[in-house]
């Protein structure tokens, strides 16, 4: 029986990820970084990493991307990378939210997500240990939104724990690619379906509402 395979791909901030995997676990999994934008790389990494594993592109069942909240850039293109591989082929793609990443990679019962929106903001929702969410996402300075949490024994999972070393616990998990390629397979859908998960509108979304 041929194997169901998932290419995931996070390119929404500039510490990045690719992942193959199958539906019961991940096959690799590589971390890119690109301070001048995915564009110019993806491609190159994405052919390196079938080419490991001697599979080609029409091998693919799913193809997943980071939906985001992130760079409003970096989502587009892992998002049109996927939903273009997606249509060209004729198969389905998922777009997975990075908090829900993050929180499939925790600990414990009650998972924080935690995202650094810049500003003196957070992204941020809570989950339960099957990554569902308990709350919505949200953008917010930290300390209000933590306020805001429920008692209980929360775990705090960062994709960059620099920002938040002030809170004073949780894990830092830079990559998210496995954990997009993990969640795809029950958010798969046809590529056309697939849209970027902002959470906070762009800037010039913002100045034109201003107007």
């Amino acid at each position: 029986m041929k194997k169901e395979l998932v290419l995931a791909i996070d390119t929404t901030t500039e510490f990045g990820s690719l992942a193959l995997g199958e539906r019961d676990g991940v096959i690799e999994e590589v971390a890119l970084e690109a301070v001048d934008g995915y564009g110019h790389i993806l491609f190159g990494h994405i052919d390196a990493l079938l080419g490991r594993h001697g599979v080609q592109l029409t091998d693919i069942t799913l193809f997943a991307a980071a939906a985001g909240p992130g760079t409003f850039t970096g989502i587009r293109v892992g998002l049109t990378a996927a939903k273009g591989f997606a249509s060209a082929l004729g198969t389905q793609a998922a777009g997975v939210s990075n908090l829900q990443a993050l929180a499939f990679l925790g600990e414990g019962p009650l998972r924080a997500a935690v995202l650094d929106a810049r500003r003196g903001e957070v992204y941020a929702a809570l989950y339960d240990d099957q990554a569902r969410a308990l709350t919505d996402e949200t953008v917010a300075p930290l300390d209000r939104w933590m306020a805001g949490l429920p008692e209980g024994d929360i775990s705090f999972v960062f994709q960059n724990m620099a920002p938040f070393a002030a809170v004073g616990r949780g894990v830092e998990r830079r990559m998210l690619a496995g954990a997009i390629a993990r969640l795809a397979w029950e958010q798969a859908r046809h590529p056309a379906a697939l849209d970027a998960n902002y959470v906070r509108q762009s800037d010039a979304e913002m100045a034109w509402t201003e107007k």
